[in-house]
C-alpha cells in the first residue's frame, strides 16, 4: 500500500505553553512549504538530511518575522512516515505555534488526522502494525515495567515472534500444497509426526504468549478494580477513603450512586482504577435497573472485585445477589464494612455461601483497616518476578483474539493431520491461522479497521 500524495501537517508537542514546541510535516510537498517560509542563518543551496538549521520563520506574504527556529529536514524513506519530512523546533507559546501552523496550512497543506503521521510509516512499511501500536502503548504507558515492555514490542519483540511462528506455518504449507498441486511428481508425501510436530511447537508458543495478556494488560494500563455491593454498605465511603478525598456524593438514601465514579490511586507501585457502581438490589425502578445492568457488564473487565458488605446488618437476599453475580470471577475480596458499629453480620454464614478468602473488617467512615485491603488488593495483583527485558507480553486485546483464533485453527489443523484428512483441508486451516497471524502485524486487516485504531493515536503521531 502507498500513502496519499497530499502532504499533511500538525503540533507534535503539547499544546499550550512550554519551552519548545515542535511543528511536523510530511508529504510531497513538505520541503517546499518550508523553503518558502524558512530563511536561514547561513545560506545553504541543499540542506543536508537529518540535520538542524537555524533561521527564522517568515510570513510567505510580506517576509514579516514570526519566530526564530532550528529546522530540521529528513529525506525519505529516512524518516518517521517513510516521506519528505520537516520539523520546526519553534518557541512554545501558543500564539507562536498557531501562527506558524497556519501559515504551513495556508500554502497547501493540511491538518493531521489523529494518528496519520503513524499511518503513513505503517502505509510505507517504516513499522509494521504492532509496532505502531506500541508506540502508543509508550505514550500511554503507566508503569515503569509497561514502558520497558512497549519499547520492546516497538523494537519489534512480538512481532519476531509472531513471524518465527508464520515461518514454520509456511514451510508446512509448502510441502502440503505441493502434495496437492503436483499429485502425479514423485513427491513424499509428509509423515504425520513430520507435519504435527511444528504445529505442536506453534501451539506451545501460542499459548506461552496467549498466556502475558493479564499481566502485560496490567503492567501497561494499571490493575481495574470494581467496588460491588448492595445499596447503602458504604461503597462510595470506600472509594473516598482510597482516595484520600471526597470524590463519590455519600448519603444515607439508597441508590445514591447510580452511574460509575472511576478515579486512579496508586497501590504498591502499581496504577489502580478503582470504580465505585450502582447498589446491586432487586427493584422495580427504571433507572436503577439500567445502573444495576451496567455493573453487571462492568464485572467481566474487572481485574478484581472488591464485594462490600454492612456489618451492622444480618446477610440478606440482596447480599447473596452480589455474591451470585460474582460467581465467576477468581479474584473477589470481601469488605465487612462499618466494623465502627455492632456486628451483626454472619461472616460464617457468608462462607458457607461463598468459599473466599478471610473477609476483611473496616471502618470507611474512620479509615480502619484500609491498610490490610491495599495489601490484600497488592497480593491480587501480577507477581513481583524478576522482569525479563526481553520477554514478550501481550497487552492489546486484537492481538489476543487474533492470536487466540490462530492457536484454534492450528490446532484443527493438526486434528486434521492425526485423523489423516486430505491435505487440502489442512492447507485451508493453516492458511486461515496464517491470515490470523496477519492481522497482528496489520497486513490483512481493512482500511475501515485500520482507521478505527489509528483514531485513538493523538493528532501530531
Amino acid at each position: 500500500m502507498a500513502s496519499s500524495g497530499d502532504t499533511i501537517a500538525a503540533l507534535a508537542t503539547p499544546f499550550g505553553y512550554g519551552s519548545v514546541g515542535i511543528i511536523r510535516i510530511s508529504g510531497t510537498g513538505a520541503f517546499k512549504i518550508a523553503r518558502r517560509i524558512f530563511r536561514p542563518t547561513r545560506h545553504t543551496p541543499h540542506p543536508e538530511s537529518h540535520r538542524l538549521y537555524h533561521g527564522d520563520i517568515v510570513s510567505p506574504q510580506n517576509g514579516a518575522l514570526i519566530d526564530e527556529v532550528l529546522l530540521c529536514f529528513m529525506n525519505k524513506p529516512h524518516s518517521y512516515t517513510g516521506e519528505d519530512t520537516v520539523e520546526i523546533n519553534c518557541h512554545g507559546g501558543p500564539l507562536v505555534i498557531k501562527t506558524i501552523l497556519q501559515t504551513v496550512l495556508d500554502l497547501g497543506a493540511r491538518l493531521a488526522e489523529p494518528g496519520e503521521f503513524t499511518k503513513r510509516a505503517f502505509l510505507n512499511n517504516r513499522i509494521d502494525l504492532s509496532r505502531a501500536e506500541a508506540i502508543l502503548d509508550l505514550v500511554r504507558a503507566r508503569t515503569e515495567r509497561g514502558l520497558s515492555e512497549a519499547v520492546n514490542r516497538l523494537k519489534g519483540s512480538l512481532a519476531n515472534a509472531v513471524s518465527a511462528i508464520q515461518d514454520r506455518l509456511m514451510d508446512v504449507l509448502a510441502v502440503l500444497e505441493a502434495s496437492i498441486d503436483f499429485t502425479e511428481e514423485d513427491i513424499p508425501e509428509m509423515e504425520t509426526p513430520q507435519a504435527s510436530a511444528p504445529l505442536d511447537a506453534c501451539l506451545a508458543e501460542l499459548s506461552a504468549l496467549l498466556g502475558t495478556y493479564r499481566n502485560g494488560r496490567i503492567y501497561q494500563d494499571g490493575l481495574r478494580v470494581l467496588i460491588i455491593g448492595k445499596p447503602n454498605v458504604g461503597k462510595s465511603s470506600l472509594l473516598n477513603a482510597l482516595l484520600e478525598t471526597n470524590r463519590a456524593i455519600v448519603t444515607p438514601i439508597p441508590g445514591t450512586t447510580r452511574d460509575f465514579i472511576e478515579e486512579s490511586i496508586q497501590i504498591g507501585g502499581l496504577p489502580v482504577s478503582l470504580t465505585d457502581t450502582a447498589g446491586i438490589r432487586k427493584t422495580s425502578d427504571e433507572i436503577e435497573l439500567q445502573g444495576i445492568a451496567m455493573v453487571y457488564q462492568k464485572l467481566a473487565d474487572a481485574d478484581v472485585v472488591i464485594a462490600v458488605f454492612d456489618g451492622s446488618r444480618q446477610l440478606d437476599d440482596d447480599d447473596l445477589l452480589v455474591m451470585e453475580n460474582t460467581a465467576d470471577k477468581e479474584q473477589v475480596i470481601a469488605v465487612i464494612n462499618k466494623e465502627d458499629l455492632p456486628t451483626r453480620f454472619d461472616t460464617n454464614e457468608l462462607l458457607k455461601r461463598r468459599p473466599l478468602s478471610r473477609p476483611l473488617p473496616l471502618s470507611a467512615k474512620f479509615e480502619t483497616g484500609l491498610s490490610a485491603l491495599k495489601d490484600e488488593i497488592s497480593r491480587l495483583a501480577p507477581a513481583s518476578e524478576v522482569h525479563d527485558p526481553g520477554a514478550v507480553h501481550i497487552t492489546n486485546i486484537r492481538h489476543y483474539h487474533a492470536l487466540s483464533q490462530a492457536a484454534s485453527l492450528i490446532a484443527k489443523a493438526r486434528d486434521h493431520i492425526l485423523e489423516g484428512s486430505p491435505p487440502e483441508i489442512v492447507a485451508v486451516d493453516l492458511g486461515d491461522a496464517l491470515h490470523q497471524l496477519g492481522e497482528v502485524e496489520g497486513r490483512t486487516l481493512s482500511e475501515d479497521i485500520l482507521d478505527r485504531i489509528f483514531s485513538t493515536f493523538c493528532i501530531g503521531k
